[in-house]
């Protein structure tokens, strides 16, 4: 009994990761179609940060259907990166220079 109970909850899981993979691929291509074309170099730099979102949620899924905590490090990196490009951009969208050189 138990074990069809864990069988079943595994064919579940599987599905349902093999399916947010399938939504995210679907978001990561509309994303970079908005990075390509997007009207405001702000829409852009929305788009990137999604995607930066987008590809921690694809090593993250990838982590469970792998079942393993390798790839928690990874998660990790690329959440910085992203967050370190999102402010690098932003801050290159309101003032037009990404490293202040002050020589006073």
């Amino acid at each position: 009994m138990t074990n069809d109970i864990l069988i079943l909850t595994e064919n579940i899981l599987d599905s349902v990761t093999i399916l947010c993979l399938v939504g995210i691929s679907i978001s990561l291509i509309l994303l970079v179609y908005r990075v390509l074309s997007g009207p405001t170099n702000a829409d852009r730099a929305v788009a990137l940060d999604a995607i930066g979102i987008n590809l921690v949620a694809v090593a993250a899924f990838v982590s469970v259907i792998l079942v393993t905590t390798k790839l928690n490090d990874a998660i990790l990196l690329i959440a910085i990166l992203s967050f370190l490009g999102t402010v690098a951009i932003a801050k290159y969208l309101e003032k037009g220079v990404i490293i202040d050189r002050d020589m006073d």
